[in-house]
């Protein structure tokens, strides 16, 4: 009898020394996940050539709920026209449009542009797979590290301009890739932080955030085929109830949305995400509310395309699956 407390104590023992050696191989391959994705990440910066943003004015919000001047198609009065109105130059767009991706591209073809949320840590390439999981956890080097890398949704095209851009990156725990998103979740963090600049080939945009909440990883906010411009402002009614944060920011159908998603660290089923919008060009029979004139027909009419050549109406695609999107990974998430 006097033997039995000894045996426990040993088994308990054992147990404990099996718990602390896999924490501490969990500790280990942590420390080496964030050091590579530093040197990773760290050379993107310098082969792209990222300028010094430090001495450039802190970001303001801009308020997108009015819509834009209609431009007027009498002619310009002579008195009026002798002094242009002076053209608003963006600094961190003017910053960030010498970026060399064909450097990037090099190491990597799926490279497509940077992402830029100024003041955070988030600066980083943005790279497109063929699948939502490869850079789950491969850098943007196409090294094994569950820092992963901040991708595009491989059905969203990879020129930036889909009505819904879809944008994934991990919320890891040393404060890098999309951990500042979190931070979203507070007005005060927004007003202090409240755009997007998205850059590739083709210049930089700036993306005002209108949005921050969590959600089910089958809600419409990763919708991405639309049908009409009923559909269009649906999805969007549907992002502003959500939203935790009040940025008085109305995006119309005619605008371009941006969505950042990442984990929350509990669990699998919902995500946060924060939504920004570029804005689009209003047509101008929705500004002034007149018809625009139709063109005179040509004295020969256009004919119609023969029937067998009609071209048939594009099958939307379908809604996204909750497992399409990208899973929650633990290796390297101490916050969850």
């Amino acid at each position: 009898m006097k033997k039995k407390p000894k045996k426990r104590w040993t088994l308990l023992a054992g147990a404990l020394a099996v718990v602390l050696a896999v924490s501490a191989y969990h500790l280990v391959q942590s420390g080496i996940d964030y050091r590579q994705g530093d040197e990773d990440y760290s050379a993107a910066e310098d082969l792209v050539g990222l300028p010094d943003l430090s001495d450039l004015p802190p970001v303001t919000p801009a308020v997108l709920s009015e819509p834009p001047a209609v431009l007027s198609s009498s002619a310009p009065d002579p008195e009026e026209s002798r002094e242009p109105a002076p053209v608003y130059v963006d600094p961190y767009a003017d910053a960030l449009r010498n970026m060399d991706f064909a450097t990037l591209r090099e190491v990597n073809e799926d490279v497509l542009g940077w992402i830029l949320v100024p003041g955070t840590r988030i600066s980083y390439p943005i790279v497109q797979a063929e699948d939502n999981s490869y850079y789950l956890n491969h850098t943007w080097r196409g090294n094994r590290s569950a820092v992963g890398a901040i991708f595009l949704e491989c059905r969203n095209s990879a020129d930036l301009t889909d009505f819904n851009t879809i944008i994934y990156g991990h919320r890891m725990g040393n404060g890098t890739m999309f951990n500042a998103l979190k931070s979203y979740s507070k007005q005060s963090f927004w007003v202090e932080h409240p755009c997007i600049y998205l850059t590739d080939d083709n210049g930089s945009r700036r993306f005002e955030i209108f949005a921050a909440y969590e959600v089910s990883t089958a809600g419409d906010t990763y919708r991405l085929s639309f049908r009409d411009q009923e559909e269009k402002q649906s999805f969007l009614d549907y992002c502003m109830a959500q939203s935790v944060i009040d940025t008085g920011i109305v995006p119309t159908v005619y605008d371009q949305v941006v969505t950042l998603s990442t984990c929350t660290g509990r669990g699998h089923a919902t995500r946060w995400v924060v939504q920004g919008v570029l804005r689009g060009e209003v047509p101008v029979e929705e500004l002034t509310g007149e018809p625009v004139e139709s063109p005179q027909p040509s004295e020969e009419p256009i004919q119609p395309l023969p029937e067998e050549t009609q071209l048939p109406e594009e099958d939307p695609l379908p809604p996204p699956e909750a497992e399409s999107l990208p899973p929650e990974t633990t290796p390297a998430e101490p916050e969850g």
